[in-house]
């Protein structure tokens, strides 16, 4: 009755009709916990307290409390700090173990608590912050935004090498992948989104994305970048908004961009264009809003570091529907559709490798450690996802090659963008060898079951490594296997909550480019006209060609 009595006070609250539920302190549940003389383990009767405390958060769910732990004011001063403390820290993690978000938990310095003797410095006490107290807290906790000129540097750096990914290096990546008569036309297509994407990531990408609290969309309170000055931060408190919103719009541009490899070779120009921009709109803005901008995944718990889920997954299963309803190239599997040029092919995906350190490293938001681990795992899992690769090609065929090395390099590339910032070396270097072959048998084995004409094999290696990275995060993130996450890390419980981020991120992507494609294909129409496939997408949409003899 008393937790119904609460939750309806709640409720009035939030209509109006009450003041702030956190200041209702006479229901709260007051709670002094009393510790063994010299010792922080949590004594044996805490349980019904620490539940009664959970149970009100939960009914008041804009409340917050304070932890305190009483300083000894007799004997050694820095032992009873410690003290103090590991016994505050104590009653924070059994809190968070019952189900008590930790921004909902704050504890008191030792230094700013009163001290005590006797039973008093024994006890850890838990009582109910005001709002006035909550806001002081939460201003307190929150770092100063202040420029720093090196983390500005390196995100300048780091955006230029994401967009040195995407042009020339996913543009000649897929080129060389194409055959002669339309090397062009995939040139032009990425070239084109991604000048579309960041012109649309400036008008409403980035509010929708990174202002607003909602659990899918943002708000559009920054469309147009209204309020973006050169003194405004984002999400990033030493680097000037303007630099934010300018790496974040590379990765919205290279996302869309990547999806060209799919349905290479046979659509229209104006699909293509048409189709970026309901699936930008509908697809990665959401996604990176759930993920990144505080929406549900993020708020979930979600690993991700730099877009195993945001950009490649989502971008190859939006390929494979792609390559599903276009339908088959012309000749597809009948005829030989070799690459026309592998020389280029190796050109695009080293760029591609140069290039995802900004993509990687640069998620770390800050020239600091984190960027230096992002950096060297990026550089050891796409070193042995190559390896692995053309192990697994030799294995099959009988010898490695160079589409095979330049692949494997993605996959590894793919597989440890979620993982970058939370696992160590060594897991790096397993995650890039699994990914290796797993996406080796992605654009081989999958892509016969699948049955689907992906031309350049997004999803065989996006799709599928993402697929593979953004799991395997929740596995190699553990501090006991050289990962950075805290020591109550639960590698069960992450594990599942890597699944359910996948699982989302599939169905939304393919939901909404199902639907952005059939729009597009009533609209203006997906494919070009047979005779124009036949000779070629460079002549028959651009008139001119890459090449001339």
């Amino acid at each position: 009755m008393k937790k119904l009595i609460a939750t309806l006070a709640l409720g009035l609250a939030v209509l109006g009709f009450t003041g702030p539920v956190w200041a209702q302190a006479a229901e709260f549940p007051g709670t002094k916990l009393l510790f063994e003389s010299g010792k922080a383990e949590l004594p044996a009767e805490s349980a019904a307290d620490l539940k009664a405390v959970a149970e009100y958060l939960a009914a008041h769910t804009e409340a917050k409390v304070q932890v305190s732990g009483f300083v000894d004011s007799t004997g050694p001063a820095d032992v009873n700090k410690e003290l103090a403390k590991n016994r505050a820290t104590a009653v924070h993690e059994a809190l968070k173990a019952i189900g008590v978000a930790e921004d909902r938990i704050v504890l008191q310095k030792p230094e700013d608590v009163t001290a005590g003797d006797g039973e008093q410095a024994r006890k850890v006490e838990i009582t109910l912050l005001a709002a006035a107290d909550t806001a002081a807290a939460a201003a307190a906790a929150a770092p100063t935004p202040k420029v720093d000129s090196g983390d500005t540097a390196w995100m300048l750096t780091s955006t230029m090498l994401v967009i040195l990914m995407t042009i020339p290096g996913l543009a000649l990546f897929y080129g060389g992948l194409a055959r002669s008569k339309n090397m062009l036309s995939v040139l032009m297509q990425v070239f084109v989104i991604f000048s579309l994407i960041s012109l649309l990531w400036a008008i409403y990408g980035y509010s929708l994305a990174f202002a607003g609290e909602g659990n899918y969309f943002g708000s559009l309170e920054k469309i147009f970048l209204k309020g973006v000055t050169q003194e405004t931060f984002g999400a990033l408190t030493t680097i000037p908004e303007y630099v934010f919103v300018a790496f974040q719009g590379t990765f919205a541009a290279i996302t869309t961009a990547l999806i060209v490899g799919s349905y290479a070779e046979r659509i229209k120009f104006g699909a293509v264009l048409l189709f970026s921009v309901l699936w930008f709109t509908f697809s990665y803005v959401p996604m990176a809003h759930i993920v990144w901008g505080g929406g549900l995944l993020g708020k979930d718990g979600a690993l991700d570091f730099a877009g195993g889920t945001v950009v490649h997954i989502n971008a190859g299963v939006a390929g494979l529907v792609g390559a599903y309803v276009l339908g088959k190239r012309l000749g597809y599997g009948k005829e030989a559709f070799t690459p026309h040029s592998l020389t280029l092919t190796m050109v695009g995906a080293s760029l591609l490798w140069v290039g995802w350190f900004g993509f990687n490293a640069g998620s770390a938001g800050a020239a600091n450690a984190l960027a230096g681990l992002a950096f060297v795992n990026t550089v050891l899992a796409t070193a042995a996802a190559t390896l692995s690769w053309i192990a697994g090609e030799a294995l099959i065929k009988g010898k490695g090659s160079m589409l095979g090395a330049a692949s494997g390099a993605v996959a590894g590339l793919v597989a440890v963008t979620p993982a970058a910032g939370f696992v160590g070396p060594m897991g790096s270097i397993i995650l890039g060898l699994i990914a290796g072959l797993v996406c080796l048998w992605g654009v081989a084995g999958l892509k016969k079951m699948l049955g689907a004409d992906d031309a350049f094999d997004v999803f065989g290696v996006h799709g599928v490594g993402g697929i593979v990275g953004a799991i395997l995060t929740g596995v190699f993130a553990a501090p006991g296997l050289g990962g950075t996450q805290g020591a109550d890390f639960a590698m069960g419980h992450q594990v599942w909550v890597q699944v359910k981020s996948v699982l989302l991120t599939v169905v939304w992507s393919a939901v909404v480019a199902f639907i952005a494609y059939k729009i597009t294909d009533v609209l203006i129409g997906l494919r070009v006209p047979e005779d124009e496939e036949r000779e070629g997408l460079d002549i028959t949409a651009h008139g001119e060609t890459a090449y001339h003899n």
